[in-house]
C-alpha cells in the first residue's frame, strides 16, 4: 500500500466527508431496528462507512466510521455505545479503506468482509463489557446481518460513484 498518494485535507474533501457523515447518520436513524436482547440496534451505518472507505481510503473511512457511529448512538438514545462505536466503526472504516480503496473487486469484497468481521467482534466485546457474555453472543448474528446488508448496499453505490468523485485521500 506504499504506492498510495498522500494528500492534504482540502475544503472540498472535508465537506464531502461531512456530508457522508450526515447522510450516514440520517439514513441509519431512518432505518433503525432495536434489538432488545442486546440493548443495541440494527441500522445502515455500515453502508455509509463502506462507501466512505472504498472511495476515500483509510483516513476517510476512519473519520466517517467513527464520527457517524458516535453521532448515531448519541442521537438515537444508545449513548452507552458512543465510545465503543467511535472505536469499532472507526477501525472498521480504516481497515476497509486500507485494504479496499483503489483495489480490484475481489479485494474490495475481502475488505468489506474484514470490516464486517471487525465490527461484529468489536460489538461482541462491547456488549460483553457493558452487559454480559450472553448479550455479546446474542448480538453476533444481528451484527453480521447488518454488515452483510451494509456491504450489499454500499458496493453498487461505490461502483456508480467511483468515477464521478475525486477521492484521492489516503
Amino acid at each position: 500500500m506504499s504506492g498510495k498518494k498522500q494528500t492534504k485535507f482540502s475544503t472540498r474533501l472535508v465537506a464531502m466527508l461531512g456530508l457522508l457523515i450526515a447522510v450516514t447518520v440520517v439514513i441509519s436513524m431512518w432505518f433503525i431496528i432495536p434489538v432488545p436482547m442486546t440493548h443495541g440496534n440494527i441500522n445502515l451505518c455500515d453502508a455509509g462507512i463502506f462507501i466512505a472507505a472504498l472511495l476515500f481510503g483509510r483516513r476517510g473511512g476512519a473519520i466517517v466510521g467513527g464520527a457517524s457511529g458516535f453521532l448515531l448512538d448519541l442521537l438515537s438514545g444508545y449513548s452507552q455505545y458512543m465510545l465503543f462505536s467511535l472505536i469499532v466503526h472507526g477501525l472498521e472504516g480504516f481497515l476497509v479503506g486500507q485494504f479496499g480503496a483503489d483495489q480490484s473487486k475481489g479485494r474490495q469484497f475481502m475488505a468489506i468482509a474484514i470490516g464486517g468481521v471487525v465490527m461484529v467482534i468489536g460489538y461482541f466485546i462491547s456488549d460483553t463489557i457493558l452487559y454480559a457474555l450472553p448479550t455479546g453472543l446474542a448480538g453476533v448474528p444481528t451484527n453480521a446481518i447488518q454488515a452483510v446488508v451494509g456491504g450489499a448496499i454500499a458496493y453498487p453505490i461505490v461502483l456508480r460513484l467511483k468515477d464521478r468523485v475525486k477521492t484521492q485521500f489516503n
